[in-house]
C-alpha cells in the first residue's frame, strides 16, 4: 500500500452513478487515507426525514441535522447514525427519492460542510460527492469530476439495487437518475458542476480499477 501526506485533501466530484463511491473507497484502502462519503451524510438525514414524515426544509429537520451524529467507519463502508447502522437503509428508493430534495436545502447543506470541513481538518482525507471541489474543499490538492453516460450509470445502480434484493426496472433507475441530475445541477446552492481546475474522467468505457490507478497515478506523480 502506498503512502501520501500527512495532510493531503483529495476530492471527488460527479453525479449518481459515476462511479465516485467505489473509486473513492478503493483509492482510500491502497492510499491510507481516510474516506469521506459526503452523499451518505445526506442521505442520513434523509432517513431522519422520513422516520419523523418532515419536509425536507421542515426547521425540525435542520435542528435535528445540527445535533445528530455520523460518522464512518470500516473505510466508509458502515455508515452511523447516532450510533445506529444506517449503511443499507440510506441506500433503499425510498431515500433516492427525496435526498436530492434534502440537499438542496440551504440551512442543512451549511451545517454537513462545516462536518466535512472539519474531518478534512484532522488529516489526510479522499471526499466524494457533489460540492467537493466546489464548495467544501475549494483547495483540494487533487481535484477530480467523474461522469458517464446515463445509461451506463443507472445499469450500475441497478446491480447495486438487485444486491440488495430491490425490485426496479432500467428505464425506472434511469428516470430517477436524470431527475436527481436536473434537481443537482439546477438547486440555487452548491448545484453540481465540474470545479474549473478540476480534471474531468468519463469512466463510462472505464473499469473501476482502471479509473482508481488513473487517479492514483496523479496523485502520486505529484508526491514523488
Amino acid at each position: 500500500m502506498k503512502k501520501i501526506g500527512s495532510q493531503v485533501t483529495i476530492a471527488i466530484d460527479g453525479p449518481a452513478g459515476s462511479g465516485k463511491s467505489t473509486v473513492a473507497r478503493r483509492i482510500a484502502e491502497r492510499l491510507g487515507l481516510l474516506y469521506l462519503d459526503s452523499g451518505a451524510m445526506y442521505r442520513a438525514v434523509t432517513l431522519l426525514a422520513i422516520a419523523d414524515g418532515l419536509a425536507a426544509d421542515s426547521p425540525k429537520l435542520i435542528e435535528q441535522v445540527k445535533t445528530c451524529h455520523i460518522e464512518f467507519e470500516d473505510n466508509g463502508k458502515t455508515i452511523l447514525l447516532d450510533a445506529e447502522d444506517v449503511s443499507v437503509q440510506i441506500r433503499t428508493p425510498a431515500v433516492n427519492r427525496l435526498v436530492a430534495d434534502v440537499a438542496k436545502v440551504p440551512e442543512i447543506r451549511h451545517e454537513i460542510v462545516k462536518h466535512q470541513q472539519r474531518i478534512g481538518a484532522e488529516g489526510s482525507i479522499i471526499a466524494e460527492g457533489r460540492d467537493l471541489t466546489t464548495i467544501v474543499f475549494p483547495n483540494a490538492d487533487y481535484k477530480f469530476y467523474l461522469d458517464a453516460s446515463v445509461t451506463e450509470r443507472a445499469k450500475r445502480r441497478l446491480a447495486d439495487l438487485q444486491a440488495q434484493n430491490v425490485e426496479t426496472t432500467l428505464a425506472s433507475v434511469a428516470a430517477e437518475i436524470t431527475a436527481r441530475d436536473e434537481k443537482d445541477t439546477t438547486r440555487e446552492h452548491s448545484p453540481l458542476r465540474a470545479a474549473d481546475d478540476a480534471m474531468i474522467v468519463d469512466t463510462t468505457d472505464k473499469t473501476i480499477d482502471e479509473v482508481v490507478d488513473f487517479i492514483i497515478a496523479r496523485v502520486c506523480e505529484s508526491q514523488s
